[in-house]
């Protein structure tokens, strides 16, 4: 609830400080006094748009500051200040300065918030009614929510909710599985004879450095042979083998002499025989391993190529192919798992709609029981406040599918006729300040407790009523007031009457500047204040006599 108010420079108020408690807070004086100045000032603190016109003539700013004491430890404002950083607890002050320049300043508690957060946070915090409202219960956004609040289903609210978010997540992926198909449908096709192509070719790693090998073997294939058939001519055609055989035999013979003397030199000689040997073997089989037949070349040279061809289109090297063929069969096999999720998503959104649809059919049962309780109770609230032709209906209508949310598949308007005989329309259609004021008492005495909001301010809610109306309006009021902090500004000393804290807002001019002033009324102060708006000026007997009639039937 609002617990204090601190004004600077706003229009009349110079400097003005105000604290407030629970009940029902009751704002009266002269047309003129400047008792719109205080609406100005808290419509600031509620994120109304800035106008520097407000600026108090001569000041180079405004400044208005708001402490609230947050009642409700559910409040939405805990978590909408954990959302955005800001830390909270159960006082708070907003503060909101504005220069002559434009420039605007707001403070949540010494850190610095944008108007569009003080919106949010305000629409919390305060509710202001009367000739120019424009929030809460006159958008027609906010009507399912009231009659939600009103009606108390949380439970089947939040498997609504539930089922609705599953369903969406459902269509989500469905969508995007879908359009990856139409996109992968050109790509399967050419994967697929990539992966056909790269298969048919059964590469083997670092078969690349084997063919170019082979290649380069068969290129050379007749000077390789004249080479190692040289080597093993001199090796075995001429003297050279034979030479050392004859060294062996005389070192043999030599050894058997000396008693083995030269036994060294006879291995040695006997190791070299036998390299050559193994040499002359490896040679006669290298000869025999270069083939010289075309087609085999012709073969080799084809795969070569081929294999860098295919190399060459697919941006790699020969032996990076295989890594290529695994690449391309793992894309292909999550396009085919795509294709398997299409199906498999569109049997779940079957059932996750099916399940949706069913909540929200019960969520509609409810809405339809709690809207005729309402429309009952509100109908009655318009009888007691002196507004018997005026009717009021809420029209719940069943939303095409594509229209569903996450509330459920309604739409909900609430609709009033301000005369018998005339057709319902929207409650921001209503032309009177003070029908507008009166329909929203109406509806608040049932919404204000369920609605999380913890200051209601009325204004014009007595205008064009008087006597045994206006006693109702405040007798409504003060109800009101038991459940949820009210402030009201009246001119009715019926609405007056009831107040359980009352201040006057009166004005005076000094040296062409004027000022306005709020006072906190005494109990007599009250009743004097009650007499001057039965009578005028000039208090009689008879006003005060009636003011006290007035303030003992709401004792």
């Amino acid at each position: 609830m609002l617990t204090g108010l601190v004004i600077n420079n706003v229009v009349l108020i110079e400097k003005l400080e105000l604290n407030f408690s629970k009940g029902l807070t009751v704002f009266s004086g002269e047309t003129g006094a400047g008792k719109s100045v205080l609406l100005d000032s808290l419509a600031l603190i509620s994120g109304m748009r800035s106008d520097t016109g407000l600026i108090r003539t001569g000041a180079e700013k405004l400044s208005v500051t708001a402490s609230f004491n947050i009642q409700n430890k559910k409040s939405p404002l805990f978590e909408i200040c954990k959302e955005n950083d800001i830390e909270i607890s159960d006082e708070i002050i907003i503060r909101r300065v504005l220069s002559s320049d434009g420039k605007s300043k707001i403070f949540f508690n010494d850190t610095p918030i944008s108007l569009k957060l003080l919106k949010t946070i305000g629409a919390y915090l305060l509710e202001i009614h009367g000739q120019f409202d424009n929030q809460g219960l006159l958008d027609p956004a906010t009507h399912i929510d009231f009659l939600d609040a009103f009606g108390g289903y949380d439970d089947i609210l939040e498997q609504t909710a539930i089922s609705y978010q599953a369903l969406k997540d459902l269509q989500k992926k469905l969508s995007e599985a879908i359009a990856a198909a139409e996109k992968n449908a050109h790509e399967e096709e050419l994967l697929t004879h990539y992966q056909s192509e790269l298969e048919s070719m059964h590469i083997i790693k670092g078969e690349e450095k084997e063919l170019t090998t082979k290649r380069l073997e068969m290129m050379n294939a007749s000077k390789l042979l004249e080479n190692l058939n040289a080597a093993y001519q001199a090796l075995n055609g001429g003297s050279f083998a034979s030479n050392i055989r004859h060294a062996l035999s005389a070192i043999d013979k030599a050894n058997r002499l000396s008693e083995n003397k030269y036994q060294d030199i006879l291995k040695i000689l006997d190791s070299a025989l036998v390299e050559v040997d193994e040499a002359s073997n490896e040679i006669t089989t290298a000869v025999e391993n270069i083939e010289l037949s075309a087609n085999e070349i012709g073969t080799v040279e084809e795969r070569f190529l081929a294999l860098k061809a295919l190399a060459h289109k697919h941006a790699c090297a020969i032996d990076d192919l295989p890594d290529v063929l695994a690449d391309i069969s793992e894309k292909l096999k999550n396009i085919r798992k795509n294709s398997d999720n299409i199906l498999a998503y569109q049997k779940e959104l079957i059932t996750a709609k099916d399940t949706y649809f069913q909540n929200a059919l019960k969520l509609h049962e409810c809405r339809q029981k709690a809207a005729m309780l309402l429309s009952e109770r509100v109908q009655s609230e318009l009888s007691f406040l002196k507004m018997n032709k005026a009717e009021f209906r809420i029209q719940i209508v069943k939303l095409p599918e594509d229209d569903w949310h996450a509330k459920g598949i309604d739409k909900v308007f609430f609709e009033v006729a301000t005369n018998a005989g005339l057709p319902f329309g929207a409650l921001s259609k209503i032309a009177s300040g003070g029908e507008l004021a009166r329909f929203m008492l109406a509806l608040k005495v049932h919404l204000a407790s369920k609605t999380g909001v913890e200051t209601l301010i009325f204004d014009e809610v007595d205008s064009g009523i008087g006597g045994s109306a206006a006693e109702a309006v405040g007798s409504r009021l003060y109800k009101l007031s038991q459940n949820v902090q009210v402030f009201v500004v009246t001119h009715s000393p019926q609405v007056a009457s009831f107040g359980t804290t009352n201040f006057k807002v009166s004005k005076e001019t000094k040296e062409n500047t004027t000022t306005s002033t709020v006072t906190l009324l005494s109990d007599i102060q009250k009743k004097e204040e009650i007499a001057r708006m039965l009578s005028g000026e000039q208090i009689s007997d008879e006003a005060r006599a009636a003011a006290d009639k007035l303030i003992s039937k709401t004792a």
